[in-house]
This record gives structure tokens, C-alpha cells and sequence, in this order.
């Protein structure tokens, strides 16, 4: 009997134990998200379920996950770092007047008339200055023609970012890493 009860008592503590390594790991490391939406289109899709890694800090062209409100986060690509000026002229991105491929925006862009990307400085969007101000990224869904980002939110905080994503695990048919460069 006594036996049975120290086999239980072990039991119980191996559960618990791994439960707070999870409890950890999604708090500080990892955590699951939902694509809602069609604005990271043709990358991501609606109802796509991705790992975002809390480790790091965001570079360009990283997709990250941030909190655009109390409720709801979004999900974007990074376009621009803090101190960058970022335009767009005839469909192809500048930054700091160096000219940047998109290599993700092809497949859209062949099946498209016109431009993906209207033609904008920063300074005309909702950010209204010259640069990506200090602390903040500025952001863009892949889906150019229908997507809420920085050209209508503003720059976003860096301590709004919970973080970078590039796997997605379900559904398992579209099971991928991206690569963002």
C-alpha cells in the first residue's frame, strides 16, 4: 500500500514539474498563434497556425506578431528599423535610398495588373515622419492591397512585439519554415 502511494506521490510531481517547464517555455520562449485574416496573403493564409519565437530581437523582413490592441494581435512583415526612411517608388521598396527585392511579393505581383505596393514616403502614412522613429518597426502585411499595417497604424512599439515567426505547423499539408530574406 505504502508503495502505491509513493509510486502515485511520483507520479504527480513528474506531472507538475512538466507543466511548469511548459508553463515556462510558451510564457518566455514559445507560443502558438493564429493567422486571422487574409493581409500576410500570399505567405500566410487564413486559419494558418504558427510557433512565434520570443528569442531576439526583430530584423528586417522577419515576420513578427504584436499586440495592435487589447484584444487582438496582428501579424506583419518587418520593413523597416528604427532611424530608417522607407519608400516606395514604381513597386520596389527603399530604405535609406538602397533599393531592397521582395522575392515573397513575386507571386502576387505576377498576378496582378499594376502595382502591388502604391507609391509612398513615410512621411505621408500614419508614422508622419521622415524615419521610423526610435523604439518602433514599421510593418507591412504581404498582402499590399489589403492589409492594416504601419501606412494606417503608425509605427509599431517595440515592447508591443510579442515576437518573429517562420514555421508554420497546421494545417499539416502547409506545414513550412519561411524564409524571410
Amino acid at each position: 500500500m505504502a508503495k502505491k502511494k509513493n509510486e502515485t506521490f511520483e507520479w504527480i510531481k513528474s506531472l507538475g514539474v512538466a507543466l511548469v517547464i511548459v508553463l515556462v517555455v510558451r510564457a518566455f520562449l514559445f507560443t502558438p498563434i493564429l493567422v486571422d485574416g487574409a493581409s500576410m496573403n500570399t505567405t500566410l493564409h487564413d486559419q494558418d497556425r504558427m510557433i512565434v519565437s520570443k528569442i531576439g530581437e526583430p530584423e528586417r523582413f522577419d515576420i513578427v506578431v504584436f499586440h495592435a490592441n487589447e484584444k487582438q494581435d496582428y501579424i506583419k512583415r518587418v520593413i523597416g528599423l528604427p532611424g530608417d526612411k522607407i519608400e516606395y517608388r514604381d513597386d520596389t521598396l527603399y530604405v535609406n535610398g538602397k533599393a531592397y527585392k521582395e522575392p515573397y511579393l513575386d507571386e502576387q505581383k505576377a498576378q496582378i495588373d499594376g502595382e502591388l505596393t502604391r507609391s509612398f514616403r513615410l512621411e505621408d502614412t500614419a508614422v508622419g515622419q521622415a524615419t521610423v522613429p526610435e523604439g518602433h518597426l514599421f510593418v507591412m502585411g504581404d498582402n499590399r492591397r489589403n492589409s492594416t499595417d504601419s501606412r494606417i497604424i503608425g509605427a509599431v512599439p517595440m515592447d508591443q512585439v510579442v515576437g518573429t515567426t517562420n514555421v508554420v505547423f497546421y494545417p499539416l499539408k502547409d506545414m513550412k519554415i519561411i524564409k524571410n530574406k
